[in-house]
């Protein structure tokens, strides 16, 4: 003779034929929702996102943004974001560019204005006229063009028309 436990979700025996009073089937558990807890509730992104031309694409036109960008294959064309723009080692950037903070690990061909910062890291090189809060010259990278930086939005005014009176003057 052998023993077997009833599993406990096992369904009921269904009820004689004869019974008379109806099967009613049992009612399913409770499950009481879980209280929510702030620090494990998903938290939203305040920081911006990242657009990236992979390497071996090379796109022509113009980005204008919020966001970051990265450039690690070839763009031709303006760059305007509020973000920060990182040209990848081995990238090529041809274009005016306005972004936060610009950084050039590889090739940037073109005039960056009113960035935050800018670092020219090594192996990295900039053609063109730059005008940031600040900059970084790494060694072993290269630019030609004029550099205007550490000034403010007051100073800046008064250096262009300095410029301008000296185009000018010769």
């Amino acid at each position: 003779m052998a023993i077997w436990d009833k599993p406990e979700n096992a369904p009921a025996p269904a009820p004689a034929a004869n019974s008379a009073t109806p099967r009613v089937p049992p009612a399913p558990a409770a499950v009481a929702p879980a209280p929510l807890d702030p620090s494990k509730a998903p938290k939203e992104r305040s920081e911006m996102k990242e657009s990236i031309i992979a390497s071996g694409l090379s796109i022509e036109g113009k980005i204008v943004g919020a966001g970051h960008v990265r450039v690690a294959g070839k763009f031709k064309g303006d760059i305007q974001v509020e973000g920060n723009l990182h040209v990848d080692s081995g990238a090529r950037v041809e274009g005016q560019v306005r972004a936060g903070e610009v950084i050039v690990s590889g090739d940037l061909q073109g005039n960056i204005e009113s960035a935050k910062r800018v670092e020219l890291q090594q192996g990295g090189t900039i053609t063109g006229d730059v005008k940031t809060g600040s900059l970084t010259v790494a060694a072993g990278s290269r630019m030609r063009g004029s550099v205007d930086f550490g000034f403010d939005d007051s100073t800046k005014a008064a250096t262009l028309i300095t410029d301008k009176a000296r185009t000018n003057v010769a």
